[in-house]
């Protein structure tokens, strides 16, 4: 079983900082084992509309599930338009401001994209490694400009579009230095049109301009608390600027400044609230005030809200349960 060490001294650090200005709590969750409506088979990634309904890429039963901020179906579907358009193991989803869902047909090597509530509006992409084609593509996101970037794992890529389709530009290969890639999976749009990429196998975040310039990198680890990042597969950035870091091989959830400096973290392996087994998706509501985790081995969606220093005590309870 996997545990997350963490010392007496480090817990006690986190509870100053809770103390002092509030952190994240556990508020709820949804889903389970299986194939009826609001159970998941490994969701993959999750996705908040403007409107605060959340969107789930419930990847192995080959849909998109979505529902109420707190975790009420609405609706699914599982394919577009036409004989071919059968979703085949989604594992991105992201939401325009329009209301427009774009998924990640992971197995099709294509992005198709949708109405909010599921009818079919256009798709692209083929296998291949040609501008516009894809190898595993992982994750999406829709840039302040409407663009959309796509991991592009399996070239070690990121490729960006326009909110139909039309190629823009590309950046990355395969390799360890600044810029290059090793099967990106998540990747997210800040305010400012900086993009940040969750580079899996390199154990990192990095992020760029909105045209692919290098601007930084880091880790994950903190002095005497966090370790590195282990195979981390999902970010999203928060109203605020934050970055979420879904640190899928710790079992944990972490988030930092813009620029990589670290601010708080929760989570160890388990199935109670606030713990994951193997958390992949993340993704932030409109207000910034709540977070989302598709906790995919627990095949559920749990959330978050973020708790002033003036209710901290719930915080306290949490801290606490890393003592039991």
């Amino acid at each position: 079983m996997k545990k997350l060490a963490i010392t007496t001294a480090a817990a006690l650090g986190a509870l100053a900082a809770v103390c002092a200005w509030g952190d994240w709590v556990y508020e709820g969750k949804w889903g389970g084992y299986g194939n009826k409506i609001g159970r998941f088979d490994l969701p993959y990634d999750v996705a908040v509309a403007p409107n605060g309904n959340v969107y789930v890429a419930d990847t192995q039963n080959g849909r998109i599930q979505y529902f109420s901020a707190t975790g009420y179906f609405l609706g699914m579907w599982d394919r577009g338009a036409g004989p071919y358009g059968k979703i085949n193991h989604p594992m991105g989803v992201a939401v325009a401001r329009n209301g427009r869902v774009y998924v990640a047909d992971t197995n099709q090597k294509r992005v198709q994209y949708f109405t909010a509530t599921g009818s079919f509006l256009g798709r692209w992409g083929s296998k291949g490694r040609g501008d516009g084609q894809f190898m595993s593509l992982r994750g999406l996101a829709v840039a302040p400009n409407s663009n959309i970037y796509t991991a592009d794992s399996g070239n070690y890529r990121v490729q960006y579009f326009t909110p139909t389709g039309s190629f823009v530009g590309k950046w990355g290969t395969w390799g360890v230095g600044e810029g290059q890639f090793d099967r990106a999976a998540g990747i997210d749009v800040a305010p400012n049109g900086n993009v940040y990429v969750a580079d899996t196998c390199n154990d990192r975040v990095q992020y760029f301009t909105a045209t692919g310039s290098f601007l930084g990198k880091w880790y994950g680890s903190s002095p005497g608390f966090e370790p590195p990042f282990a195979m981390p597969q999902g970010v999203a950035i928060g109203r605020n600027g934050s970055v979420f870091v879904a640190d899928t091989n710790n079992d944990r959830i972490r988030y930092f400044t813009a620029n990589g400096s670290f601010l708080g973290g929760w989570g160890r392996f388990g199935v109670r609230g606030g713990e994951f087994d193997c958390p992949t998706g993340v993704s932030c509501s409109p207000t910034g005030g709540r977070l989302y985790v598709a906790d995919s081995w627990n095949h559920r969606i749990q959330y978050f809200r973020w708790s002033d220093a003036a209710v901290a005590p719930a915080s306290l309870g949490r801290v606490k349960a890393l003592f039991r």
